[in-house]
């Protein structure tokens, strides 16, 4: 079983998932062998809120040239969580409306 800290790696902040905040949705970066399951305990865990359901997209590289130079950007997974109304928001994103 891994710490929730190696499955939540990292928030998304873009302007598309500060636009979701509103309703109560929130992005991470997390591990790519990590499950739905394993991510809401994660974050039940890290931020003390309740998670009402994850949604998960695989990230591809993207190709990038630098040059002469050729290759692909790492992939990664990205995870969409869910709040129930009834639970509190996560302070770190709060702060950034």
């Amino acid at each position: 079983m891994k710490a929730a800290q190696d499955i939540i790696l990292a928030p998304v902040i873009t302007e598309n998932s500060m636009q979701g905040i509103a309703s109560k949705k929130y992005t991470f970066k997390v591990a790519t062998d990590a499950g739905k399951v394993e991510i809401a305990q994660a974050v039940e865990t890290l931020f003390g809120v309740k998670v009402e359901k994850v949604n998960t997209i695989n990230v591809r590289g993207r190709y990038r040239r630098q040059g002469m130079h050729a290759g692909y950007t790492a992939k990664y997974k990205k995870a969409i969580v869910t709040l129930k109304q009834d639970s509190k928001g996560i302070d770190f994103f709060e702060s950034m409306v």
